[in-house]
């Protein structure tokens, strides 16, 4: 079995500010214990400074715990009159190395189509930007039973464009749109039983990807039920909403995935 480092991912969403910033490299420094697991921090563009500041700021004191940055979104093109946009250039000159691509909050409020999003994950990894591809069901689709159905759709366009071996520089986060935002969250198994499904197929095209990919599991998850979901074998770790907000409870997600 492959050894695949598990990752928290915070994702501010249009929240945070740079105490926030501040307050969790103070817990960082003092807290994170070894390199077990990688966090990464993605806060609103304006904020990628401050982030960057506290991360040069706290290079001793991490005493070489992995923590990284990272961008909500980026435009699928590299420039022009593309008003309140970020191209992948610019994030990586911003100290990015990582970025969301097609989060749901994107595809459903934004428009983001599975094609757009295809060419955000080209954008990305052109600029040397690892990926983190959201897939997921809407409440009424699991419903339906279509829930291997919706994500394959959303995969294989990916693949389609970009090929099978792009994966190997990416992240697959699972959030069940039901779930996000919601307090609701998946059990255990039924984030396990998905998972387990992107691995397989993943693994049809390419064994070493799929058996090498990290898939995040998004949607609701807390200290209380972080234990359990990490836990599960295709489960790599946690793509994190509201509850990155909070340095304490996002420092305890941490240690639990370094635990895991």
């Amino acid at each position: 079995m492959a050894l695949r480092r598990p990752m928290v991912a915070g994702n501010w969403k249009m929240n945070g500010s740079a105490q926030l910033a501040q307050e969790l490299f103070n817990k960082f420094a003092t807290k994170l214990q070894n390199d077990s697991a990688e966090v990464v921090l993605c806060p609103p563009s304006i904020y990628l400074e401050s982030v960057r500041q506290q991360l040069d700021a706290n290079k001793e004191a991490l005493n070489g715990c992995l923590v990284r940055m990272g961008a909500q979104n980026l435009s699928q093109h590299d420039f022009g009159a593309y008003t309140g946009e970020v191209s992948g250039q610019m994030l990586k000159d911003s100290g990015c190395r990582y970025v969301i691509i097609g989060h749901s909050e994107r595809r459903r409020m934004y428009g983001e189509t599975s094609d757009i999003v295809a060419d955000k994950f080209a954008a990305a990894q052109k600029h040397g930007l690892t990926p983190i591809l959201c897939v997921g069901e809407s409440g009424p689709a699991r419903e339906a039973r279509r829930t291997f159905e919706v994500i394959a759709e959303e995969l294989d366009i990916v693949i389609e464009k970009n090929g099978t071996m792009a994966f190997d520089n990416a992240i697959i986060a699972y959030e069940p749109l039901w779930a996000v935002g919601t307090g609701k969250s998946a059990t255990p198994e039924q984030a396990q039983e998905v998972h387990a499904f992107i691995r397989k197929r993943l693994s049809e095209v390419s064994p070493f990807i799929g058996e090498n990919i990290r898939i995040l599991y998004g949607g609701s998850v807390t200290p209380s039920n972080a234990a359990d979901l990490f836990a599960q074998p295709d489960v790599d770790g946690g793509l994190i909403g509201g509850v990155s907000l909070n340095s304490t409870e996002f420092l305890s997600l941490c240690s639990i995935a370094m635990s895991a």
